[in-house]
């Protein structure tokens, strides 16, 4: 009866390693994720800066066979998080 209570006990200390193991690996991840999307936010921020400054304009992208002529370019397709967040 003593071995029963030692294992349940045991895995009681396993369960709980587990379960603090999981909570900060999803706080590692949600961080990671975080970080990423805002380095790609940078990132397009950066090459529209870079492309005024060249004045270059954004590559096509290549046409579908068959299709007929692509349509204008839009307008600014940039918009800057710190605009959104006001």
């Amino acid at each position: 009866m003593t071995l029963l209570w030692f294992i349940a006990g045991a895995s009681l200390v396993v369960a709980l390693v587990a379960w603090s193991q999981a909570r900060r690996t999803a706080k590692r991840l949600a961080q990671i994720s975080e970080m990423y999307w805002e380095l790609k936010y940078q990132h397009g921020e950066l090459r529209v800066r870079m492309q005024r400054m060249t004045g270059e304009t954004p590559p096509s992208p290549p046409e579908a066979p068959g299709a007929g002529p692509a349509p204008g370019p839009p307008g600014e397709g940039f918009v800057p998080l710190a605009s959104l967040k006001r």
